[in-house]
């Protein structure tokens, strides 16, 4: 299974497709993901989701 973007999104699916990749449920991952962008005064979690935003594959339509 390759780690694509989701359809289940609030901005660009990055979080629902780690989400789907884990078989989690999405707002484990963005409540992770909203914490280490604000423990990190928004740089580390911005950068990281900005990252992955631009190498994960878009999702399937």
């Amino acid at each position: 299974m390759k780690l694509k973007r989701a359809n289940d999104r609030y901005l660009a699916g990055v979080c629902g497709g780690i989400a789907e990749y884990l078989k989690v449920d999405p707002f484990w991952i963005r409540l992770i993901w909203a914490v280490l962008t604000l423990v990190s005064f928004m740089f580390l979690g911005l950068i990281i989701y900005i990252i992955l935003w631009i190498i994960m594959e878009p999702p399937d339509e």
